[in-house]
């Protein structure tokens, strides 16, 4: 196991799904995680399993379709350990909250998912780059989506954030490369969370279904992808075994995206 010599994490949306698998692996490699999310209960839970597994956390309530909360983010996350040393941008917003065709799309919505999804990892890295550049050390990690490649039907917003967040994490990658700090992105596919159960629901329904033969055949490997299926590689991008690797996104989709 990589061990990261007591290093600080933040990881967003750390409450369930990628976002607390991902903390949890973090905290047991060694490094003292700091978990936001909106709810507190969940993020309370969380922060209890990486203490009993003997690790080290501190929770944050936070809401990044807030501006001002997601502006005051990284300085807060500082105080339980110190500065940021790794930043993993997880929290988003999936398509399964307004399913539309752009042609009927509800306007907020986009605003909502653009404002999560691709503004609160730009604010947030640009919130972190002090500290790592004073170290001359960092990682940026975003867990972006398959969408960032594909379209998606009904899922404009979600498709374009993604996009979006690629483009702006490789420009970021080339423009503090030579400072030893890596940005990175991690592609999931169809992973089992509560955001994607909705989404397999509806598409299953649009498509006349059942649920069961639906999830079975999203990916050529079979079903779907569990929230532990991610976190290893961004332990692994987190890594100075990765100090070589940036401006890259890795697809972790069950063979989705084979070209």
């Amino acid at each position: 196991m990589r061990t990261f010599g007591g290093s600080v994490a933040l990881v967003t949306g750390a409450g369930r799904g990628i976002g607390r698998a991902t903390a949890k692996q973090l905290a047991a490699a060694g490094l003292r995680v700091v978990l936001t999310a909106r709810s507190v209960d969940e993020l309370t839970g969380a922060v209890a399993e990486i203490r009993d597994a003997g690790g080290q956390a501190a929770a944050i309530e936070c809401d990044l379709a807030n501006r001002r909360q997601t502006l005051g983010l990284i300085a807060a996350a500082a105080e339980p350990f110190g500065p940021i040393d790794i930043l993993v941008n997880n929290a988003g917003v999936g398509s399964s909250g307004d399913p539309k065709p752009l042609a009927d799309f509800n306007d907020s919505f986009w605003d909502l998912t653009i404002e999560v999804n691709l503004t609160a990892p730009y604010l947030l890295s640009k919130q972190a780059l002090p500290h790592m550049r004073s170290r001359r050390w960092g990682r940026i990690i975003t867990i972006a989506s398959i969408n960032s490649r594909i379209p998606a039907l009904h899922a404009g917003a979600y498709v374009a954030s993604k996009h979006g967040v690629l483009g702006f994490m490789r420009t970021l990658a080339m423009e503090h490369a030579a400072e030893g700090i890596t940005v990175n992105c991690v592609c999931p596919g169809p992973v089992k969370t509560r955001m994607n159960d909705l989404r397999v629901q509806y598409d299953a329904q649009r498509l006349g279904r059942d649920i069961a033969t639906h999830e079975q055949g999203m990916t050529p490997v079979g079903g779907r992808l569990a929230p532990e299926d991610i976190a290893p590689m961004v332990e692994y991008l987190a890594s100075d075994d990765a100090r070589m690797i940036t401006g890259q996104a890795y697809d972790i989709d069950g063979g989705i995206c084979m070209a």
